[in-house]
């Protein structure tokens, strides 16, 4: 086999390949067999029949048609790796020259990974906020400990803000009942969020027995951006019962003895959350500082791709009715023209850090071990509130486990740089890192998703042909 890299621009290549057919004969041989057992031929069991019978029987076309169709991602594989081709995607391939017993010759074009000429990262210089802590976060922080032990006391008033209510709903659009929007028994805490719009709104004032209805848009389901009518019958009131914030509730929530040994817990707490902001905060001014100090070509094919994929989530919660889309976009003070201008934006950026990332990991020889592999499995896990099982069985099945790879490779490769960095806080005290981010050979999931909120559309190892 021969083969030669045609680059035609930063981000693209062609590769030509010539096959002689004399390294054609084990796909020959595979190809009798496998049309052998299709075809029945009397006087022959299935599976059976000599070659030339075969080609007697169906011709010459559909065996060649099986060898080219079974060679051309082989060879165009071997061909990457020869030329050390770090390819992105999926190749568009095209026969070129085919002659029967002679040679098969053929081109693929496909995106790469660009080279990209990497900053001097030691002149990096950030500044984060203050790790600024009040009397008053710490006690919000101890009125949520205290609510997890609240009591509901059911009340004879009307339902304020912070109430917990039981209530019935059904919703009608254009006269027709929604059933997907109907339900009964449901309890809900009034000023969550958690339900549609202009409920809490309705709710507030009504005592237990009354209706209240009003009009609202669905975001998801088969009437997706349309308005709805709902009516939301009240049930029940309850209100929530704090126990008294003192020495016998520290008792209760905690290992702590007093109150006061509790508070200073939280505050210690609450101050280890602010460092880690500032490291948060330190990682993405150093991402966007590099991402405008560095030129990173980007591939059209992985861009489109990403595009695509970004629009397919976004509109499949309206069953991928456009025109519900497009009013539900209305609502939000949006057409359909600046989302597109928006997806493109996030999806260049996104495209963008993950190859920059990709060639600092490179060049910066970064690895990822075992540990740090089942740490962001955890972490994912738990965020999808699944067992870690079923998650790397669900990222097995959908081909995401080599992209969990290497978003925590690109998140070390990012951290890397990140300590190389000057930061400061806003009062200018220098940050120490090493709280922030552990020992250099530590990764820790909390700080070093740099890929977190990006795409796994460029996924090195799965895609790359080096």
């Amino acid at each position: 086999m021969k083969s030669t890299v045609e680059q035609l621009s930063p981000t693209r290549v062609k590769i030509n390949v010539e096959v002689p057919f004399d390294e054609l004969k084990p796909n020959f041989e595979r190809a009798y067999r496998k049309i052998a057992q299709q075809v029945r031929i009397p006087g022959f069991r299935p599976g059976k029949a000599p070659a030339r019978v075969l080609e007697s029987r169906i011709g010459r076309a559909p065996v060649l048609d099986e060898v080219v169709n079974e060679v051309i991602p082989a060879k165009y594989m071997e061909a990457v790796r020869a030329g050390e081709v770090r390819t992105l995607g999926q190749p568009e391939f095209e026969v070129t020259k085919l002659e029967d017993r002679e040679v098969l010759e053929f081109t693929a074009e496909v995106d790469i990974r660009p080279e990209i000429t990497l900053p001097d990262f030691d002149g990096f210089a950030v500044t984060v906020d203050d790790v600024d802590l009040t009397d008053t976060e710490v006690d919000e922080q101890l009125d949520e400990l205290r609510a997890r032990f609240g009591t509901l006391t059911g009340v004879e008033r009307p339902a304020e803000n912070g109430d917990f209510v039981s209530i019935d709903l059904a919703a009608t659009v254009d006269g027709a009942e929604v059933e997907d929007a109907s339900t009964t028994g449901l309890s809900y805490e009034i000023g969550s969020g958690q339900l549609v719009d202009g409920i809490d709104e309705a709710i507030v004032g009504a005592a237990a027995g009354e209706t209240k209805t009003f009009t609202t848009q669905l975001v998801a389901g088969e009437h997706a951006g349309k308005d709805a009518e709902v009516s939301v019958t009240v049930q029940t009131v309850k209100q929530r019962e704090l126990p008294e914030p003192d020495d016998e509730f520290a008792q209760l929530a905690s290992e702590f003895d007093t109150l006061d040994e509790l508070k200073a817990d939280l505050r210690e707490r609450l101050a280890k959350v602010k460092k880690m902001q500032q490291g948060v905060q330190a990682r993405d001014k150093i991402l966007e500082e590099l991402l405008e100090r560095t030129e990173v070509p980007i591939p059209e094919k992985v861009l489109e791709g990403e595009i695509e994929n970004r629009k397919h989530d976004a509109i499949h919660q309206f069953e991928h009715d456009e025109a519900a889309f497009a009013k539900a976009l209305e609502a939000e003070g949006k057409t359909v023209e600046e989302f597109d201008a928006e997806v493109r934006e996030e999806s260049e950026k996104a495209v963008r850090t993950q190859l920059l990332l990709d060639t600092i990991a490179d060049n910066e020889k970064t690895s990822v071990n075992d540990g740090e592999l089942t740490e962001r499995i955890m972490y994912q896990a738990q965020r999808f509130g699944i067992s870690p099982d079923e998650y790397v069985q669900r990222a097995q099945q959908s081909g995401q486990l080599t992209a969990i790879y290497a978003d925590v490779r690109r998140g070390k490769a990012l951290a890397g740089v990140v300590r190389k960095a000057t930061v400061t806080d806003a009062s200018g005290a220098e940050v120490n890192l090493d709280e922030l981010f552990g020992a250099p050979e530590e990764a820790p999931t909390e700080v070093t998703e740099a890929a977190e909120e990006t795409p796994v559309t460029v996924e090195a190892g799965a895609t790359d042909g080096k």
